[in-house]
């Protein structure tokens, strides 16, 4: 389903059925008594963002290792991959729902239903922010904690009244944090209003760092000698560029013009660059279109090439990525590479990758424009915000990457 068929329905539907569900819970909490059995099954839920699915993996480790909860997620099949990346979550305890077409997408929400029962879920916590359909699947999922994002005083979407525990969103800090503050919610020793009262420290929200065996390096590099025969590792640096974004907020995508400039100054500057257009298979004539205007066999249509599974070792082997605001650059995070992202109508600040990333942001007047607030839905029809950050900027600030890979000869 489109992007906007799905806001249509979590709206005009989402709305009267939390309203109604949200009775139903009242007096089905009047009637139900309160278990003090501690938490064993927690379920999380975040179905759209694949990079959410990254940013929330800190927050599961401290359950796991607070309390040693057995963690479930559930997903968009689509986003499945990227719980695959870190394996905190185990392969049986994730539940995905279609969404490519209204058959798939009824049939697997009362799957849901089923399933949330079958597991004898303690706890469901809800990472959405503006989602009525997370609202509603986390209200009759059965769990006796319900924890998600609540707006109290707060400009913020209509989401019904499930939860048990309402966590104040705080959008002045890194979503990973706000994530945090929903796991402490449910490790709080008494009622809060609102939770959570807690400092939440950077160290809390760094990743896990992957750890790769060489063949599975060798394997990727023999995929990238195959698209380009004078491929050699001891004298070439392999450079990635991802320039395309989700199709939630195609606003995210930085101008495929510019991406053609930069990718010629890297080539001038740096002569033993070998450039990787990446993307998935669906991405495969856009990344061909920048190709075809850059006359370099150093330049190679790799969308499509690598798995998803395969990215990390994709990641492993290279100098650094220049990467639209978008998954990639949350994937690479848990390996040790470099990456460049570019953001406009999203901040860093909040939505940053937790590796060893560098943002690069304009910072005008309208943005953000994206937010909780707004279903992320913008206006904009001219991102200027990403228009302003030209190639010759992006090109300084990854120079002193390619000065040290001509230094090294």
């Amino acid at each position: 389903m489109k992007v906007d068929t799905m806001r249509w329905i979590d709206y005009y539907v989402g709305v009267p059925l939390c309203a109604l569900g949200s009775i139903w819970n009242k007096f089905h909490l009047i009637a139900a008594k309160r278990s003090k059995k501690p938490n064993e099954n927690i379920l999380f839920i975040e179905l759209s963002e694949m990079g959410s699915a990254i940013l929330v993996d800190p927050a599961m480790r401290k359950l796991q290792k607070e309390i040693n909860a057995n963690i479930h997620f559930a997903i968009f099949k689509k986003n499945k991959p990227s719980l695959d990346l870190l394996k905190t979550v185990p392969e049986e305890n994730i539940f995905t729902i279609r969404e490519n077409s209204m058959a798939a997408f009824v049939t697997d929400t009362l799957k849901f239903f089923f399933w949330t029962r079958k597991r004898k879920l303690d706890t469901v916590i809800d990472l959405e922010l503006f989602s009525r359909f997370t609202a509603l699947l986390t209200g009759f999922s059965g769990a006796r904690n319900k924890i998600g994002f609540h707006a109290y005083f707060n400009e913020g979407l209509y989401r019904g009244s499930f939860l048990t525990h309402k966590v104040a969103y705080n959008p002045h800090i890194h979503i990973a944090k706000n994530f945090i503050a929903l796991v402490n919610a449910l490790l709080a020793k008494k009622k809060e209003i609102p939770y959570s009262k807690t400092l939440i420290t950077d160290q809390e929200i760094e990743l896990a760092e992957v750890k790769f065996p060489e063949e599975g390096k060798m394997a990727v590099r023999n995929i990238v000698s195959s698209c380009f025969k004078g491929f050699n590792p001891a004298i070439h640096k392999i450079i990635l560029i991802n320039p395309n974004a989700s199709e939630l907020l195609i606003q995210r995508r930085w101008p495929p013009q510019y991406y053609v400039e930069l990718i010629k100054k890297i080539l001038d500057a740096c002569a033993s660059a070998v450039i990787l257009i990446t993307g998935d298979p669906r991405e495969r004539e856009e990344a061909e279109e920048i190709k075809n205007q850059i006359p370099s066999e150093r330049l190679i249509n790799f969308a499509g090439k690598v798995t998803f599974a395969e990215l990390p070792l994709l990641y492993s082997i290279s100098e650094f990525m220049v990467t639209n605001d978008s998954g990639p650059g949350h994937f690479s995070a848990v390996t040790g590479m470099q990456s460049f992202v570019i953001f406009g109508p999203e901040t860093p600040a909040l939505y940053g990758s937790l590796g060893k990333s560098t943002p690069i942001y304009a910072g005008l007047a309208c943005s953000p424009c994206v937010s909780a607030a707004n279903h992320r839905k913008t206006a904009c029809k001219d991102n200027v915000c990403l228009q302003i950050i030209r190639p010759e900027h992006v090109f300084e600030i990854i120079k002193p990457n390619l000065e040290r890979i001509n230094a090294q000869g």
